[in-house]
């Protein structure tokens, strides 16, 4: 599953794979090591931004050397990198607007 689809999935409640969702465990009964599903899920997705990132920078280091790297290459690995991060970042503003609207809530 690509990155996109797993933000999409995390913030959009689309479908999503039951073990990615499932509950962590509050009962202490377990071994503890089961940490929080969506602090897993955007690790890996900052993580994979990452990757893109270095992917690109990569690239557009082995074209400016001369190394064998193509125009397009570049081009992709970069607007790859760009696209992912505007994800991240758009998840990240979607965030922090829900815990906004929480914390102004009135009980």
């Amino acid at each position: 599953m690509s990155i996109a689809m797993q933000a999409l999935n995390a913030v959009g409640g689309g479908k999503a794979e039951s073990a990615a969702f499932a509950l962590p465990d509050v009962g202490g009964k377990g071994d503890g090591s089961a940490a929080s599903p969506f602090a897993g899920l955007f690790t890996d997705a900052v993580g994979q931004v990452d990757s893109l990132d270095t992917q690109a920078r990569s690239a557009v280091e082995g074209l400016m050397t001369g190394s064998g790297v193509d125009v397009h290459q570049a081009m992709i690995a970069t607007e790859k990198a760009d696209m992912a991060f505007e994800l991240a970042l758009a998840v990240r503003n979607k965030a922090v607007s829900a815990y906004q609207q929480v914390m102004g809530m009135q009980f």
